[in-house]
């Protein structure tokens, strides 16, 4: 076994873009609590029964085993902890999670420390999937929460519009952690104005558009 071959790194993370390259292989893009985003290829993933075809998918999250070669990482194996296979047979949570995916695709650098990142799509993730949130609120926690930890968060000024409660709850989202965050439900007129704030800060904050989000706008 050559050198190259031995180095391999065990890292914890979740799958934010998967595509077919040549015959059998893919393409993986995934944001990891070590090491930021990263790109690896997995050799033979797409041949039926492969034990890599089911790790290598969107959504993925766990423990992944790869070796680095001279200019990208191999996989070797995965543990998968949540393949959050709810999110495969809803069409709109779906995009709801796709969007979530392409926005950290968007944010996320590799070696960054992406710790805050990897956290918040896993917790939003979790929530799409529960009965007990609405998505356009899981929505509104996310793009806060991301914009935020960017450090591209404005704050709140008079001009934003926002009745008490509204504001109260842009706050309260600000100063919760991630793993508590999705703790609350508000009411129709409250969700309103948290979706024109966000929709504001969102125009104001990306230079790009999603292709998820163009589907997704016509969903909701």
């Amino acid at each position: 076994m050559s050198a190259g071959m031995q180095d391999f790194v065990i890292l914890t993370g979740i799958i934010l873009k998967s595509e077919p390259i040549g015959e059998y292989d893919r393409r993986v893009v995934m944001l990891t609590k070590e090491r930021g985003k990263i790109s690896a290829f997995a050799r033979g993933a797409r041949r039926p029964g492969n034990r890599l075809m089911a790790p290598t998918s969107l959504f993925s999250f766990g423990r992944f085993r790869l070796y680095e070669g001279r200019s990208s990482y191999n996989m070797s194996e995965a543990e998968i902890l949540n393949y959050f296979e709810d999110l495969r047979s809803d069409f709109t949570g779906a995009y709801y999670g796709m969007y979530f995916l392409e926005l950290c695709d968007y944010y996320t650098r590799e070696n960054n420390d992406e710790t805050g990142m990897l956290k918040l799509l896993y917790q939003s993730l979790r929530a799409l999937i529960s009965d007990s949130f609405e998505d356009r609120l899981v929505r509104c926690i996310f793009e806060l929460k991301a914009v935020m930890l960017n450090g591209e968060f404005p704050g709140i000024s008079g001009s934003d519009g926002l009745s008490e409660s509204a504001a109260y709850t842009v706050t309260y989202i600000m100063d919760m952690p991630s793993e508590k965050v999705f703790s609350f439900n508000v009411k129709p007129q409250i969700l309103d104005e948290l979706r024109a704030f966000c929709r504001k800060i969102c125009s104001r904050t990306f230079d790009r558009n999603f292709k998820s989000l163009e589907i997704l706008e016509n969903l909701e």
